[in-house]
């Protein structure tokens, strides 16, 4: 395969989803590219506009954000297993606080847990699986605490 034919292939690729250097770069390798070539094609990839690190971050952190509900610490973890630098990881992130929810989506989402459960176990359990819930979801410690305390306040009432 050519180089061209490659670099057409690898637009499509990028065009279809958005992808990361290190995506790309893997994609590149089981098409046998390597040294020189292979970064020519990045280059290039970039030069069009076809690869772009902060606007990969950016979509892969609104996306885990509003589809997946995940927090900042789970998105963070995300980006740097995919080499993403620290740079588009912060700009990533004012995607999450643009949305403006993020309180409120951790809020729904461990009420949602409560609701499904409250039946299921008691208080306590219930209180530490509710915790739980919301530190694997990558939320902050601080957060899932306060949050977790004002929904069981209010199961009280």
């Amino acid at each position: 395969m050519t180089q061209e034919e490659v670099l057409h292939k690898l637009i499509r690729y990028c065009d279809y989803q958005d992808r990361c250097h290190q995506e790309v770069r893997t994609k590149l390798l089981k098409l046998k590219v390597y040294g020189q070539s292979l970064e020519e094609i990045i280059s290039e990839l970039i030069a069009l506009g076809h690869l772009n690190e902060e606007r990969f971050a950016r979509n892969y952190a609104r996306g885990k954000f509003r589809i997946k509900h995940w927090g900042k610490q789970k998105i963070i973890s995300g980006l740097k297993a995919k080499n993403i630098s620290p740079y588009s990881i912060k700009k990533a992130l004012e995607e999450v606080d643009r949305e403006g929810g993020y309180r409120r989506s951790l809020s729904t989402l461990l009420e949602k847990y409560v609701l499904q459960r409250k039946d299921k176990y008691s208080r306590s359990d219930l209180w530490k699986k509710t915790y739980s819930h919301g530190l694997t979801k990558g939320y902050e410690t601080a957060l899932v605490s306060e949050i977790v305390k004002d929904i069981f306040s209010d199961l009280d009432q």
